[in-house]
């Protein structure tokens, strides 16, 4: 049989979404036999790369180097005398310039994208730029995709779904790109705000408002809930907020925001209790609504969820038969990592080859706060809601040896484990770089280790990754 012969009989894909779980699906497909034609509007890379993930963690590693220059004192480097009077502790060290800092950012994501498509064409994978809707379960009409602007149809076996999702706002708020902003718009800023109100304590608005109140901008948190980060482990949450609060921030707790408006020089910001605030510009991160709506989904007879995502299987099959959906549009966990294997344990399943359902207990996740947050597996508050026995450590970072090399002193790690069994059921990283220091924890819940089996392996010394064996070793449980 020839390779035209091949082609020809190959497996049509379109993936509609050009994301990580779009991308991703698209280079296994090709591997797998598949003619793929992934479909895009933005760029490759999506959101996650050109508004979204990598611009805010680029952004995010720029003002860590602020964050690290506040340790210098406590290490025996000493500033300059004049620059030492500033007030806000990021003018004592450098200036910073966001114009610079926000083209910076944008390159890099721009790069990123750039080597993402090229990948892609290298693979075979074929790409075509326009905005894809549903024309029934086995087509994809591409507006725009063709000359001229001409629309492209596109005839397929087998559809994948990766339509990302968009800032949510609200009505009496709306974005105007210059003073009040969702997060895709803040690389547009050429200046630092004075000062930032950051409406929404989730995940979004506590990376942004340590990011920008490390660069040296006045930052107001609005938190309709009790504390920071209401859905992650509260000792984390806890800690980090007293953080942002030794750093100068105003954390305003069970305040909900009402309306934004501008101003003459600024914003005010109504909350429902009647209070204003002023400040130079506002920050919306108050989540995101999923790109489901307009483009056929439900017509090709693909079921969405009354909050507009799309419903999938655990190997991410949506109701149409031949549809699948991977990334945020279908509401399992807004990661790019989850949405990447969503997108190839769909291509897997639908071309035969072998293929497990995803752990949603194994993934690892992080909040790229300063410190930052890593959490795998149950988290305390699932432990307790579904009554399983466990025991838990949790062991503070600045007792370990090379945390107080480098003058860290807020973080703590901390280990779930089966009171008997000893296998170890979850964990949370609370440091510098906590993101790298998870891993060795997500390899015990994803295998089932138990704590001795983590705690017998050899550590660096000194190193931040002896701080989870010294936690396991205090979980053991010695046999009568």
């Amino acid at each position: 049989m020839t390779h035209e012969t091949l082609d020809r009989q190959a497996t049509r894909i379109v993936v509609v979404g050009g994301g990580p779980g779009g991308y991703e699906a698209a280079l296994v497909a090709r591997r797998l036999g598949g003619d793929v034609t992934v479909v895009e509007r933005q760029g490759m890379g999506g959101a996650a790369v050109l508004t979204d993930v990598v611009p805010s963690k680029t952004l995010i590693a720029t003002a860590d180097w602020m964050t690290i220059a506040e340790r210098a004192a406590d290490l025996g480097i000493r500033l300059p005398v004049d620059t030492a009077k500033a007030q806000h502790p990021a003018m004592r060290r450098h200036i910073v310039d966001l114009d610079a800092v926000n083209t910076r950012v944008m390159a890099l994501a721009a790069a990123q994208s750039a080597d993402i498509r090229a990948r892609l064409e290298r693979e075979g994978v074929r790409v075509v730029t326009g905005t894809g809707r549903l024309d029934g379960p086995s087509r994809v009409v591409v507006e725009g995709g063709g000359g001229a602007g001409a629309d492209v149809t596109l005839d397929a076996d087998v559809i994948l779904l990766a339509l990302g999702s968009t800032p949510r706002t609200l009505p009496t708020a709306q974005p105007d790109g210059e003073r009040i902003l969702t997060w895709t718009q803040l690389y547009h800023l050429t200046e630092l705000p004075e000062r930032l109100i950051v409406v929404g304590s989730g995940v979004t608005g506590a990376e942004f408002a340590g990011a920008y109140n490390a660069l040296g901008s006045d930052v107001v948190l609005v938190s309709s809930r009790d504390r920071v980060l209401p859905g992650e482990d509260a000792d984390a949450a806890e800690l980090l907020e007293g953080v942002f609060r030794s750093r100068g921030m105003t954390v305003m707790s069970r305040s909900r925001a009402e309306s934004a408006v501008r101003t003459a020089d600024g914003v005010e910001v109504t909350l429902s209790d009647g209070r204003v605030i002023t400040g130079s510009h506002v920050l919306l991160a108050v989540g995101s609504i999923p790109s489901t709506h307009g483009i056929g989904l439900e017509e090709a007879g693909v079921r969405l969820a009354p909050s507009g995502h799309v419903e999938v299987d655990k190997v991410s099959r949506t109701s149409a038969r031949g549809v699948y959906a991977a990334g945020d549009c279908t509401g399992i966990l807004p990661l790019a990592s989850v949405a990447a294997m969503q997108g190839r344990v769909a291509m897997s399943h639908a071309l035969g080859d072998a293929v497990a359902p995803i752990k949603l207990r194994t993934v690892a996740a992080n909040i790229f706060t300063a410190p930052e947050i890593a959490t795998v597996g149950y988290s305390e508050e699932q432990l307790k809601a579904q009554s399983s026995k466990y025991v838990t450590t949790t062991l503070p970072l600045a007792r370990n040896p090379r945390a107080k090399m480098l003058g860290m002193r807020d973080g703590f790690v901390k280990l779930f484990a089966h009171p008997e069994a000893g296998v170890v059921l979850g964990g949370v990283v609370v440091a510098p770089r906590a993101s790298e220091l998870i891993f060795p924890i997500t390899l015990a819940v994803s295998h089932r280790l138990t704590v001795d089996d983590v705690a017998s392996a050899f550590t660096v010394y000194p190193s931040l990754s002896g701080s989870i064996a010294e936690v396991a070793r205090m979980l053991h449980h010695r046999e009568d």
